[in-house]
């Protein structure tokens, strides 16, 4: 399939197929029992996501509760500094919990509280997606249990204190790299044994279907809104869209709004130390199709074919494969995957810090880097970036690994 072939007018309620697929990518690679539990959630989310009480209600929180929408932000300071291209930023930083995460986290558990759900179990790198989940679930008065991994507990010690506060059972992950893979492979087995009474609210458009189209329909409201405002700040839209790519929630909520738009749209991956496996967590740059955590998509993978170690900066983008729909669109050639180092990284969050009073996600700094890269490689123009969450989370381990510059 080309890219020619795909009428983006229709494209978000042609994709996924009814079985879950974007194009080859997608489905549901779970067990009988576990499948089960899929096509629940799948009917569920057909018939009560779509009523007009379950929208008005998200609506009202998202209006009331999680004070969308957000802004943009035009960075003239920054702008100034590279050249004569103009940069914006979408400020999910701003939405409630700091980060884009509780745009699908408030949807899956409002599905869980019509769904007669008592518990949700999620898994989480940065912390963020933990974070809004105990926010939902405190929320809605369900119990929550969060699994992340050793080595991220003490990267995001923040984050880890705040989903304590709101009431979730943090647990901890200590088996392999102890990062994300592990806490997504230990939630599974939690909600292998507990689905009858629980919900896994996936943190992002990964995992077997429903979730990766689910997950991008809750975040497609960044996307929508980001649109609607750059064209009523500038009068046109933007020339390029750039966003961090992990699993790929926040990106793939931004790019919804912009698919069938003549604009260039950049997916940033973690190139971490380099090219060498193991020194990043590059998947749609460096990987092969291949099967993990129940879907088929673009993963990085050891000699013997198994998932890669991975690594990054990051704690949000170290995992060794991406959403399928991001696969399908990197084969389309619709979306430019592109990776941008530590290095680069760290400048560019020191630099929007300095420069512009904003602070951001270790994550969302990929953005802001190769939003700064294109801007000195264009001679006019627009970039707009998704600033998917505030760096608070990040402070401590940025002056411990590498100080104030």
């Amino acid at each position: 399939m080309k890219f020619n072939d795909i009428d983006f007018d229709t494209y978000l309620k042609k994709y996924p197929s009814t079985d879950g697929y974007f194009g080859k990518y997608g489905g549901a690679y779970v067990s009988p029992e576990l499948k089960k539990a899929m096509d629940e959630i799948t009917d569920a989310y057909f018939t009560i996501c779509k009523s007009s009480k379950f929208i008005g209600e998200l609506r009202k929180i998202r209006r009331e509760f999680q004070g969308r929408p957000t802004p943009i932000s035009y960075l003239e300071r920054l702008s100034k500094s590279i050249g004569n291209v103009q940069l914006y930023v979408k400020r999910e930083d701003l939405n409630h919990t700091g980060a884009h995460k509780l745009n699908h986290c408030m949807g899956e558990a409002l599905l869980a509280k019509y769904m007669g759900k008592k518990k949700v179990i999620a898994e989480t790198g940065a912390g963020q997606h933990g974070v809004a989940l105990a926010t939902a679930a405190a929320y809605f008065g369900l119990e929550c249990d969060i699994y992340m991994g050793s080595v991220d507990i003490k990267k995001q010690a923040p984050n880890v204190a705040r989903m304590k506060i709101l009431g979730a059972n943090v647990v901890e992950v200590t088996h392999g790299l102890a990062t994300l893979k592990e806490a997504v492979d230990a939630a599974f087995d939690a909600y292998t044994r507990e689905y009858k009474d629980a919900i896994y609210c996936i943190g992002s458009v990964v995992g077997p279907h429903p979730f990766p189209m689910m997950v991008r329909d809750f975040q497609s409201v960044v996307g929508i809104e980001a649109r609607e405002q750059f064209v009523g700040m500038t009068g046109e839209l933007p020339d390029a869209v750039v966003a961090c790519v992990g699993g790929g929630s926040n990106s793939m909520g931004m790019f919804a709004g912009f698919l069938n738009d003549p604009v260039d749209i950049y997916g940033v991956e973690p190139l971490g130390r380099g090219e060498k496996l193991g020194d990043h967590a590059a998947s749609l740059k460096y990987g092969t199709e291949g099967i993990m955590h129940g879907f088929n998509s673009i993963m990085l993978k050891d000699e013997n074919g198994d998932p890669a170690p991975v690594y990054s900066v990051a704690s949000g983008l170290d995992y060794p494969s991406s959403g399928p729909e991001h696969a399908f669109l990197h084969d389309l050639s619709r979306v430019k995957y592109d990776a941008i180092s530590d290095e680069e990284t760290i400048d560019a969050f020191f630099k929007l810090s300095r420069m512009e009073g904003i602070i951001p996600a270790i994550e969302s700094s990929h953005a802001v880097a190769y939003g700064m890269k294109l801007a000195r490689e264009m001679n006019h123009g627009s970039v707009l970036i998704c600033l998917s969450g505030r760096g608070d989370k990040d402070m401590d381990y940025i002056i411990e690994k590498y100080g104030i510059r």
